[in-house]
């Protein structure tokens, strides 16, 4: 009766643990549940690096037109076509061919575990390099991340560009900034999930420059996982198979 008991009980707290989880989290996790994913990069072919470095040395030639001209463009996507890119029009669209075969690449496979932290805070440990992102805590009430830097706040939601480096994905997205006389530190956490891939996306980045633009610390992880929800969704679509018709 007591083994029934205690197990009864501790039914009830993971059921109430469960339904207490912020619904940032709980679109892709399971308290106390390891989750495997891969932290890796995004690479286009090798073969646009001779694009690449005639687009740098046409930059260096004319610096204050790439500035102005880049603020122009949407964030994070290729530039439009223009002379002084360095580009003809023909390699012009041949990188933007070899741009479009950008894939990503796992470097470390590391395991996510979601589990709630003292005060009502939510915390994402994981292995390996993944450990990052325990530096930061999700409190949901304020819907801000807290970080030993300070409080992470919300920015607007994210909808990216097909042609951005990750491609279109969509998702929620906190910062902290600060800059003092000594120093500026820029602290970013973003979490989602990519648009036609059963895949969710975690991206943390901290950075810390000098006065002097030195760069003093930059930790960047790009985490993929398996969206169990999109997995969920794409089978429930799946017509049942048809039984075979008796002669």
């Amino acid at each position: 009766m007591k083994i029934f008991f205690y197990l009864f009980i501790s039914l009830a707290a993971s059921r109430a643990l469960a339904e207490d989880v912020p619904k940032l989290f709980a679109d892709f996790f399971k308290p106390n549940t390891p989750v495997k994913a891969q932290i890796g990069i995004i690479l286009p072919p090798p073969e646009i690096s001779k694009y690449i470095q005639k687009v740098e040395l046409a930059q260096r030639g004319d610096p204050t037109w790439f500035r102005t001209y880049s603020k122009e463009a949407k964030p994070g996507t290729p530039l439009p076509f223009h002379e002084k890119l360095g580009l003809t029009r023909a390699e012009y669209d041949d990188y933007i061919a070899l741009w479009g075969k950008r894939d990503f690449k796992p470097v470390e496979e590391v395991v996510l575990l979601l589990r709630a932290t003292s005060n009502n805070t939510w915390t994402l440990t994981g292995t390996g390099s993944a450990s990052n992102l325990t530096t930061v805590r999700y409190l949901p009430k304020e819907d801000v991340f807290q970080s030993p830097n300070g409080i992470l706040k919300r920015l607007d939601d994210i909808d990216a560009d097909p042609e951005s480096m990750l491609g279109a994905w969509t998702g929620k997205e906190w910062r902290f900034e600060e800059e003092t006389s000594l120093s500026k530190i820029k602290e970013n956490f973003a979490i989602g999930r990519m648009k036609g891939k059963p895949f969710g996306v975690i991206i943390y980045r901290s950075q810390e420059l000098s006065s002097t633009g030195k760069v003093l610390l930059d930790k960047t992880l790009l985490i993929r996982f398996v969206d169990a929800s999109a997995v969920a969704k794409k089978s429930e679509k799946k017509p049942a198979a048809k039984k075979p018709v008796k002669k």
